[in-house]
This record gives structure tokens, C-alpha cells and sequence, in this order.
């Protein structure tokens, strides 16, 4: 069953049966998708840039973002205007897609993978994932791999707490630790 699929049929009824929720507007819901790449000392490189674009691509099917540094920072010899990042935000069904994918597929995937930590759900119910290498992605081949960069996950959800959002994951599928 599809996420979103998975999501109206069955999560949509457990939130509200443990929340006390009357109307499936109100209850907790994500609402977009964000997956980021510093580009850290390689900022200043042209084919590092262009190698994490095209992972992030790959991964997301969509284009992505340039971010840039708004102020100059001396010590980090950062300058304003630099780019110093790419993000890709992905909401309605290519978030849902994405996500089933990760979890399904992707998750299974990553060494030494033992669940999510439940730490990493704020307080507002937003879920924050980092990966160390993204060659646990089926579309990323390991002979195409130019460079091995990190990337950040974020799952934002309008949950509000971290109870909610946290119900809201393990309702979806998320492997979380159980200690």
C-alpha cells in the first residue's frame, strides 16, 4: 500500500482515535519533504557542485536548489552570496513517494542500520535525519560515484508537539529504537 494511500486509510484513524481529534484537518499531518547538502569545504569547486546536483536529482527527481550564505563569514572563509549548500523540497505525492522509498527501501539499505533514534523528532514534531553517504539509494549506482557527500533529511509535519509527530511516524512506518 502506498504511503499516502496508507496514510488516509489507517493512520488517519488511529491519530484520531488516540487524540481525541474530530475532524481530519485537525489532526497531524507532513507537510513537506526537504533533503540538503552542505557543500562545506568544497563550497568553491564547480564539478563537486555539479556531482551533488546530480545525486540529488537522481534521488529526488527533482532539480535542485542552490543556497547561498547571507552574510560573510571571515573565519569559515565564507563570503556573502556563496553558495554554500543545495536543497531539493518535495511536498504532495513525489514527498509520499520519496518517503516510501526511503523507508522501504533505502533504510534497509544503510550499514549497521539498528532503527531511528527517537531523539531525532523535535518538539514540534518534525522528524531530522542525517545519512553519511547517499549510495544507499537504488538510483545511485557505486561505479557512477564521483564524490561520497553527506545529506540531511527533513520530515516537517504540522503535529505541533513531540507526541503527536512522533505517533504520527510510527503510525506511517517509521523503524524507530525501542529501548
Amino acid at each position: 500500500m502506498k504511503m499516502k494511500d496508507l496514510y488516509k486509510k489507517e493512520v488517519l484513524q488511529k491519530l484520531k482515535k488516540d487524540f481525541g481529534y474530530k475532524n481530519d484537518l485537525a489532526a497531524p499531518r507532513i507537510k513537506k519533504v526537504t533533503v540538503n547538502v552542505g557543500l562545506s569545504k568544497n563550497a568553491s569547486e564547480q564539478s563537486y557542485k555539479e556531482a551533488v546536483g546530480k545525486t540529488l536529482t537522481k534521488i529526488t527527481g527533482q532539480k535542485p536548489v542552490p543556497t547561498r550564505a547571507r552574510k560573510s563569514i571571515s573565519t569559515f572563509k565564507i563570503r556573502a552570496g556563496m553558495d554554500i549548500g543545495m536543497k531539493v523540497t518535495l511536498r504532495g505525492d513525489r514527498m509520499y513517494d520519496f518517503l516510501d522509498r526511503y523507508i522501504n527501501i533505502v533504510l534497509p539499505r544503510v550499514r549497521d542500520f539498528r532503527g531511528l533514534d527517537p531523539k531525532s523528532v523535535d518538539k514540534f514534531g518534525n522528524l531530522s535525519l542525517g545519512m553519511r553517504e547517499s549510495q544507499a539509494f537504488p538510483e545511485i549506482k557505486p561505479e557512477e560515484v564521483e564524490v561520497v557527500h553527506p545529506l540531511e533529511i527533513t520530515v516537517t509535519s504540522n503535529a505541533g508537539n513531540y507526541e503527536n509527530g512522533l505517533a504520527l511516524y510510527k503510525y506511517l512506518g517509521f523503524p524507530f529504537k525501542t529501548n
